[in-house]
């Protein structure tokens, strides 16, 4: 994971415990107020979610608690495509230039230009040096890119 990856999850996390899972906490309380829980569906609704939050918490804090974070400033300049690099492509059939940074699968966001790292494209890339053109299976074709740069930011 990288860091900016890490640090986006710890803001979640630190939303969930401090905003969201007070907010709902007080949804039950005053739900329960209401009287019977079997016909109040403000109540079921308030513990449906009360379950999501603590489901997701956990899943965070066992995410970061697992997770090697590299922060890829201070990687070394070796040119070549490691995970948390940012590469420039050149698609080979059509000219069009595009712009990748390998992530973690949490942290990706393809509109954002960030790619899980077990993407097809990601794998094809790993290893490789700027000039090299990488072939792509693509669904209805395999796409050709030129590696344009390899950047560590």
């Amino acid at each position: 994971m990288t860091l900016r990856g890490s640090e986006l999850l710890r803001a979640e996390l630190k939303r969930l415990k401090s905003a969201d899972r007070p907010r709902v906490i007080k949804a039950i309380a005053e739900a329960r107020s209401h009287g019977d829980l079997s016909e109040n569906a403000e109540y079921h609704a308030a513990r449906e979610q009360q379950g999501f939050i603590e489901g997701r918490i956990m899943e965070i804090e066992s995410r970061l608690a697992a997770a090697e974070i590299i922060d890829i400033a201070s990687l070394p300049p070796t040119g070549k495509v490691v995970f948390g690099a940012t590469v420039e492509l050149e698609d080979q059939d059509g000219g069009n230039a595009v712009t990748y940074q390998l992530v973690g699968e949490d942290e990706a966001d393809i509109r954002g230009g960030r790619i899980s790292i077990t993407s097809p494209i990601a794998r094809a890339l790993i290893g490789k040096v700027q000039g090299d053109v990488v072939e792509v299976a693509a669904p209805g074709k395999t796409r050709s890119y030129e590696i344009v740069s390899v950047r560590y930011v």
